[in-house]
């Protein structure tokens, strides 16, 4: 493929099935290794001949670590909008360059709509407690878009004033108006336990995060307690990250389903270059709305992909599949 060689977005957020969705990725994967200098470096050190990738378990997938330490970025793009991760004191952030922020709204709007329908049939209330305190959230980016895209008149940001939130919900309930309450979940669960309300027309959607606030819950214990404070008969995930475009939902018993610009792949615990498309393992990601950054990004998450392609995530690995590999010296 020649330098400069553009790739169309114009597939990437319409193939429905796996044939192309995998023709799509490869292309993709053609495209970065020649605009993205940075994972160029990465395959090289590798000894991968781009030539000799025929499928998506062949695609080198690139350590999410290389977002904190790197430019992860076409090298004949610039950032329009950057997301920038929070990380713990003393420690370095990732950031995200995004270089075309309507391929990140059309991937968010087309992904939601799979699954819940038009953001636009929505309020969308967010408790954001902590990414609301900080610049280049892509959480709190998300939550915008979505309110641009809705448009009602209840939307908003929340931080800690619960009582303005239940007032608002409750108002929403009694006019029957379906509403998404987006919130980090130790705020969430907070909130709960100082507002029980009964709720019937309102999709609760956790996007994790206890960032040392409560005692370590499992998603299925948060979940059961968010339910009985809410009245609720399941409560709703949402899977993403700084380093990604694209998102993944559960909306029954905490499995993950994949947007159509997103699918999930397995990597073996003690082989990080051997990847599966089912099992047990370190979940790798291909986001292919990451057009001009890298769509093929190994995570420090631990899960299980099923054959359908939904997935649970267990935990967060110790980076020991990571060692002996020298993976971070490359450029």
């Amino acid at each position: 493929m020649p330098e400069n060689t553009e790739i169309p977005d114009t597939n990437l957020l319409s193939g429905q099935g796996k044939d192309a969705f995998d023709d799509n990725a490869l292309q993709v994967f053609r495209y970065q290794y020649q605009q993205t200098p940075v994972y160029r470096a990465f395959c090289n050190a590798l000894h991968i001949d781009p030539q000799t990738i025929k499928s998506l378990t062949d695609i080198p997938f690139l350590p999410i670590s290389f977002f904190k330490t790197h430019r992860v970025i076409a090298s004949t793009k610039q950032p329009s909008l950057i997301f920038e991760s929070s990380g713990t004191t003393g420690e370095i952030p990732s950031r995200h360059f995004v270089t075309d922020e309507t391929v990140y709204t059309r991937s968010l709007l087309s992904g939601f709509s799979e699954f819940y329908g038009d953001p636009a049939g929505y309020a969308v209330l967010a408790l954001l407690p902590s990414y609301l305190e900080r610049k280049n959230a892509s959480l709190v980016h998300m939550a915008k878009t979505l309110m641009d895209r809705s448009g009602h008149p209840a939307n908003g940001f929340y931080i800690n004033e619960w009582g303005k939130l239940a007032s608002v919900l409750t108002q929403l309930e009694q006019t029957g108006t379906k509403t998404l309450l987006l919130g980090v979940t130790f705020a969430l669960l907070d909130f709960a336990a100082q507002h029980p309300l009964q709720l019937k027309h309102t999709v609760v959607m956790e996007t994790g995060g206890m960032k040392g606030r409560r005692e370590e819950m499992t998603r299925a214990e948060v979940h059961a307690e968010l339910s009985r404070l809410f009245g609720l008969a399941d409560v709703h995930s949402e899977y993403g990250m700084t380093e990604l475009l694209s998102q993944a939902y559960a909306t029954s018993k905490g499995i993950f389903r994949c947007s159509n610009t997103m699918k999930i792949l397995v990597r073996d615990l003690n082989d990080p270059l051997e990847v599966n498309l089912t099992g047990n393992g370190c979940l790798n990601i291909v986001d292919l709305a990451n057009i001009n950054s890298c769509s093929f990004i190994a995570t420090d998450d631990l899960g299980v992909v099923r054959q359908d392609g939904s997935f649970d995530v267990v935990g967060r690995s110790d980076h020991s599949d990571l060692r002996g590999c020298s993976l971070m010296t490359v450029y």
